[in-house]
């Protein structure tokens, strides 16, 4: 399918302007630096969505850290998480094995994906596995997840821009918007 020529036709709102992103983002790497002072702290990143907010998120941790990379697929050609199977596609390349873990995540509904993520890294024996998500989508939540970090609690609608496609398009927005009914 080829790519919507202007994201601006499939737009509803801006849900989150970039100002108030890198405000979030700038305290939850304050935080973030505190909690984990001094420890031998590895951020896992889940891509592809989760690229963006990693890249701003670890320049606001102001300890030193190691990043490592993930990939799964949980998600088909709709805009709705399947709840289904989850596929490790890239694999670890980092021994977690008594280490600090934190899963930066671009986004967590129903919790299915990240569960199955949680259980996969538990099996390798970290010292602990946190997980820092930009958007918490909670009145979706089908499987109770422990998140740590969130960046924002957001309506059940379906959003795109920083990070989050639509149809593997529009992550580069410098925003989180919302898509009009139907998209």
């Amino acid at each position: 399918m080829p790519p919507i020529a202007d994201y601006k036709t499939i737009l509803h709102e801006v849900l989150i302007p970039e100002d108030r992103l890198q405000a979030r983002i700038t305290e939850l790497g304050q935080t973030i630096s505190r909690d984990y002072a001094g420890r031998d702290l590895l951020l896992v990143c889940i891509l592809r969505g989760g690229i963006l907010f990693l890249t701003d998120l670890m320049r606001k941790i102001s300890i030193p850290h190691a990043v490592d990379f993930m990939a799964v697929s949980s998600y088909g050609a709709g805009v709705r998480s399947s709840g289904g199977l989850v596929k490790i596609i890239m694999d670890l390349q980092t021994d977690i094995r008594g280490r600090p873990v934190l899963l930066v995540e671009d986004i967590v509904d129903t919790g299915h994906t990240i569960s199955r993520v949680l259980d996969f890294l538990h099996i390798r024996e970290p010292a602990q596995v946190d997980v820092c998500t930009l958007l918490d989508k909670h009145e979706r939540r089908e499987v109770q997840v422990p998140i740590t970090y969130t960046g924002f609690q957001i309506p059940d609608k379906f959003v795109f821009g920083y990070g989050l496609d639509l149809d593997e398009y529009w992550r580069n927005l410098p925003f989180v918007a919302v898509a009009k009914t139907g998209v």
